[in-house]
């Protein structure tokens, strides 16, 4: 069966966009809030209708993490952000490979989120009620599957637990995007074999944002 490029490609720029946001909260103690909105957003949304609806239906959400997608495919060097930006990508998929294999974990998750959802009635997504809550799904279930991602930064800020709790809810946004990439095709081998096929469809979706 062909696979379905833009798909699989709008699904890895969503991990990508997760990487790169941490990566912004772990050097800078902030990052770019329209994307963290959209990415923590994927996260409380269970029965989107299509790839793009997890996104919030535009792929002008997307437009840092297909920008994260072209840097990571294109990336020589093997030190710096760009290895960073890599590294996180990968270790995401890792996990979410681990999250799949424990139907106990995946049931726990489930169960996590649609508590979530009931806290959104009363306390606003980007909140430290919600943030404070995703971060401990993300130590609950997601950390003990192992290994852990060792992320990099300003010590001084990542002192903040405000901006460990961030980290942590943005990686778990991050899971949920590589569970999205699997769901439509997605697999590591395209990430060795069809990176010139991926950069292709990055671009033509990037002129549309």
């Amino acid at each position: 069966m062909a696979k379905n490029y833009y798909d699989i490609t709008l699904a890895l720029a969503g991990i990508c966009q997760s990487a790169r946001l941490v990566q912004q909260l772990a050097h800078q103690g902030h990052c770019d809030t329209d994307a963290l909105h959209v990415s923590l957003n994927s996260v409380i949304d269970l029965s989107p209708d299509s790839t793009l609806a997890v996104f919030g239906g535009s792929v002008a959400n997307l437009k840092l993490g297909l920008e994260t997608l072209l840097s990571v495919l294109n990336a020589s060097q093997r030190q710096g952000l760009s290895a960073e930006l890599t590294r996180y990508t990968l270790s995401l998929m890792v996990l979410e490979r681990k999250l799949s294999a424990s139907k106990g974990a995946l049931d726990t998750l489930g169960g996590r989120i649609a508590g979530l959802q009931r806290q959104l009635e009363h306390f606003e997504l980007e909140s430290d009620t919600l943030m404070n809550a995703m971060a401990a799904i993300y130590i609950d279930v997601i950390s003990p599957l192992g290994p852990r991602i060792q992320v990099t930064g300003s010590p001084a800020v990542l002192q903040s637990s405000q901006v460990q709790a961030k980290v942590r809810a943005t990686l778990l946004a991050g899971i949920r995007a590589a569970v999205l990439w699997h769901q439509v095709g997605g697999g590591r081998f395209q990430l060795m074999f069809s990176r010139h096929r991926l950069c292709t469809q990055a671009k033509q979706i990037l002129t549309h944002c």
